[in-house]
């Protein structure tokens, strides 16, 4: 090596045996340092348990973020014929979601006094305007043009449930793989796609599979929408959400949706 070449950096269990400004560190590649610097209370002086109420959340977000790259990507595999890659990413679905479940104990360690201490902040903001949870519902098959009024008025955040309520969910992709295998799912003939989906849950276990993984994350959404209400009661009785909306009534009122209730009424004909 010449004189004024650059010296070549040598890697020794995970180490550099020289020191480089250049060098990606954990914190600059997960970029840490911008991370920690989003976590901004309202509450002056600081209400101690603003903090924990901001992180969940945030964290909710960013799980949001993952969980609907997988959906599409659930979605796509299944277009493609791919019952198998679409399986393996909806246990992955499975397994956040369940993370997201765990999230609400957290929160759950707030006394109603704690959060009645900075709540009256967090006016008019509200869980209803976030845009990540209704993309996951639409991309799931659950669809509602009414939720566009519940999101802020920015035009970047519209135009991305707008987008939403166009594309294929990921219902339609499953309905595709069926026909791509033989089972014909008509979107006019509800007999015949009970008829396919018995016939493909006696005869082919690898989309019986999909299926139950499609299952698996319907029932961990009403599954988190069960315990959120229990901690939204627990929290703040009958008071009106921050938003406006009725609170805990209009919560009780989401327990029933299902994205896939001809999966759930194949239980009735097998």
């Amino acid at each position: 090596m010449s004189d004024d070449a650059s010296p070549r950096r040598e890697r020794r269990f995970g180490e550099l045996t020289e020191p480089s400004e250049d060098l990606l560190t954990y914190g600059s590649y997960l970029k840490i340092p911008e991370l920690l610097s989003l976590q901004r209370l309202r509450s002056d002086p600081p209400v101690h348990d603003e903090l924990l109420f901001i992180v969940v959340h945030q964290a909710y977000e960013l799980w949001f973020k993952q969980v609907l790259f997988e959906l599409e990507s659930i979605r796509d595999r299944m277009f493609a014929g791919d019952p198998e890659r679409a399986r393996h990413y909806l246990v992955r679905v499975h397994a956040i979601e369940r993370v997201l479940i765990e999230h609400i104990e957290v929160l759950q360690s707030m006394s109603p006094q704690d959060f009645l201490a900075f709540r009256a902040l967090l006016t008019p903001a509200s869980g209803f305007q976030s845009v990540q949870f209704r993309e996951l519902e639409f991309l799931s098959g659950l669809k509602d043009e009414r939720y566009l009024e519940d999101v802020s008025a920015a035009p970047e955040d519209r135009a991305r449930l707008e987008r939403r309520l166009a594309e294929p969910t990921i219902w339609d992709g499953f309905c595709s793989l069926l026909e791509m295998t033989g089972f014909p799912m008509p979107a006019a003939d509800p007999a015949r796609r009970q008829a396919s989906l018995v016939a493909m849950a006696r005869e082919h276990r690898e989309l019986f599979a999909v299926s139950e993984g499609l299952l698996d994350h319907d029932e961990s959404l009403s599954l988190w929408r069960f315990h959120h209400v229990l901690m939204v009661e627990r929290e703040i009785g009958a008071k009106r959400g921050t938003g406006g909306s009725s609170g805990v009534d209009y919560l009780r009122s989401t327990l029933d949706k299902r994205c896939f209730p001809e999966l759930w009424g194949l239980r009735s004909h097998l």
